[in-house]
């Protein structure tokens, strides 16, 4: 049991014993005593004061004393104003530990069968380009949440939805028929999904030069600058033949479909080698052309029941006054859907193929209205979880130089980004040249996984409603609140545990009560502690980063000690036995918090 449990049972005796009154576990204000102070916990007693009848100084006093006197919790306490300062008798520290050292997955709440049912949707590509710095951060986020709503015991259905249709698809497809040659994968020597993604930059390339032609012989025709450009746009030869082949496409034209499914399974291959490089998956993917047109028929279904309304031209709107919002478009006049009718669609199908209990869609926060929106619309309709649904919005990645832009190809692609933190991870272990005796094959997977693990730490450190950033150097030093940093700890502990097995050290599962430590060792335990109630918060607030930087802390605690502390040369054979417990238990932890975050831990560096 947990030394904070005690105590609160113990209080809640104190309080009986000594004003004759009972008192809830609620009532029993507990929290971290403050540095200045001397102790561990610290016990609040204003709340109690109506059942003391007396002077805060003096409550926290009789009740120190009771606790000191009738439990065998206590070191010590002392008392500031209506503060109870407790010290914690060293014997309840190593019982702590005993018990972490005793649950191999401490902190962790694992589902059953009859645990909520939690869809997180993460991902969401368009099938026109490859994957980039924003999609890296959202998939890290999704398997991240992922990780962290399941370790708080809930059955976790992880969930993509591709934008595989619209004129964005079709400007990719155009693009390859006019310039391409008949280019494929294999002729190219490129992933699939890169492939489309030039020609999508070729498309717009294209398309501005045709603007910009067409801009100046309507302005040479007397039209103002901004006219021009509009009329140039719309007339556009380029532009027209993409709308054509999107009518084709939606009257199920032959020849268009298969030209968008062979294409569409490039980018699929190509996605699923990223994909694979993050170590992300999904449980389910949907795609936009299947659930488009179930989308358009929950609106007309929804329109014949009066939960929305038509307008003269003929598209369907939703009315939100109400709600403190406007009208929103559902179905434009020609028919065609817009995105949020394909989510209403893809919400109507996952509720068929899934019991869903809540629904967490992991977008930016350029999205914040859509997803307000949605959430109401779906509530109209009918869906259990529409009210509830969370949009785990999150902040935007910036480069030094600027924002992303996909069609001007000014993007940091996902597979290079890859690459280079892979590529910058051996170096440094080239050159610290910590394990000579490694082969190759374990420098490549020890830099795979150092190089991964600063991408993800870097990303995920950050609480997620923020802009952040990117900066590959920073994130790849191994000093500082970094992943390297928390890899470089775990593999320092793997190596000490390694060479007290060669010693032929056998750590005990129960270290005896009486072990002498310090106070910096006990600030670890507890600190150890804390990680059960990190993953509780983390999962309650959507915050992967509360995991990211407590595992930081820990490491960074624990280096403190490392350094001041001896473990193999400690000539006390009980303490030496502690600190190695210590240590495996830190280590422990650390790989289960960094581990719900996809971030794996190497054994050497």
């Amino acid at each position: 049991m947990k030394i904070e449990q005690q105590l609160t049972n113990a209080v809640i005796e104190a309080v009986k014993a000594l004003y004759g009154q009972d008192i809830t576990a609620a009532q029993v204000a507990l929290q971290k005593t403050k540095k200045e102070f001397e102790g561990h916990l610290t016990l609040v007693v204003f709340g109690l004061l109506r059942i003391s009848h007396k002077k805060p100084e003096d409550t926290a006093q009789e009740i120190g004393q009771w606790l000191k006197d009738n439990t065998t919790l206590l070191q010590g306490f002392n008392v500031v104003k209506g503060f109870l300062n407790l010290v914690i008798a060293p014997a309840q520290w190593i019982g702590l530990l005993n018990d972490i050292d005793a649950n191999a997955e401490y902190g962790i709440t694992r589902p059953t069968a009859d645990s909520p049912l939690v869809m997180i949707e993460y991902s969401s590509p368009n099938t026109n380009k490859p994957l980039h710095l924003g999609h890296v951060r959202n998939n890290l986020l999704g398997w991240a949440l992922a990780g962290v709503i399941e370790a708080n015991g809930n059955r976790v259905v992880k969930t993509n939805i591709v934008n595989d249709r619209g004129i964005h698809i079709c400007k990719s497809m155009l693009a390859w028929l006019k310039y391409g040659n008949g280019e494929t994968p294999e002729s190219s020597g490129k992933k699939g999904d890169h492939l489309i993604g030039d020609y999508y930059v070729a498309f717009d390339k294209h398309y501005r030069a045709e603007v910009k032609e067409l801009q100046a012989k309507f302005e040479a025709e007397g039209m103002t600058a901004d006219e021009a450009k509009a009329k140039a746009e719309k007339e556009s030869p380029l532009i027209k033949e993409a709308h054509a082949m999107l009518v084709k496409w939606e009257a199920g034209d032959p020849e268009v479909r298969a030209l968008w499914r062979k294409m569409n399974e490039w980018v699929y291959a190509g996605f699923d080698e990223t994909y694979k490089a993050l170590g992300v998956s999904f449980d389910k993917i949907y795609y936009e052309s299947d659930t488009y047109l179930v989308g358009k028929q929950a609106v007309e279904e929804g329109l014949e029941k009066g939960l929305f309304f038509r307008k003269e031209d003929g598209s369907v709107w939703a009315d939100l006054t109400k709600d403190g919002l406007d009208e929103k478009l559902l179905l434009r006049a020609d028919g065609t859907s817009v995105y949020m009718t394909q989510d209403i669609g893809t919400a109507k199908l996952r509720f068929q193929d899934f019991p869903i209990n809540k629904m967490v869609y992991v977008v930016g926060n350029e999205q914040n209205y859509h997803f307000q929106v949605l959430s109401i619309l779906l509530d109209r309709l009918g869906f259990e979880w529409g009210k509830s649904l969370v949009h785990f919005s999150y902040g935007m990645v910036e480069l030094p130089n600027g924002k992303m832009k996909s069609r001007e190809g000014t993007v940091v692609d996902a597979d290079d980004l890859v690459a280079g933190m892979i590529a910058q991870a051996r170096q440094t272990i080239d050159e610290a040249n910590k394990n000579p005796d490694m082969t190759e094959d374990e420098k490549n997977e020890v830099a795979r996984i150092v190089g991964m693990g600063a991408l993800k730490y870097f990303l995920l450190k950050v609480d997620a409603r923020k802009n952040m950033l990117f900066n590959p150097e920073e994130s790849i030093d191994f000093n500082g609140n970094t992943g390297p940093f928390i890899q470089y700890t775990y593999a320092r502990i793997r190596s000490i545990l390694r060479k007290a097995a060669d010693a032929g050290i056998n750590i005990p599962d129960t270290l005896p009560a009486d072990v002498e430590i310090s106070t910096k060792e006990e600030e670890i335990i507890q600190h150890i502690a804390d990680f059960a109630a990190v993953v509780r918060q983390a999962g309650t607030e959507y915050q992967p980063a509360a995991v990211a930087n407590y595992c930081y802390e820990l490491v960074k605690e624990y280096n403190q000690f490392y350094h001041d502390f001896s473990i193999m040369r400690e000539p006390d054979a009980k303490k030496q036995l502690f600190r190695l417990v210590l240590s495996r238990n830190v280590a422990k932890v650390v790989r289960l918090g960094m581990g719900l975050l996809g971030i794996e831990m190497p054994e050497r560096m």
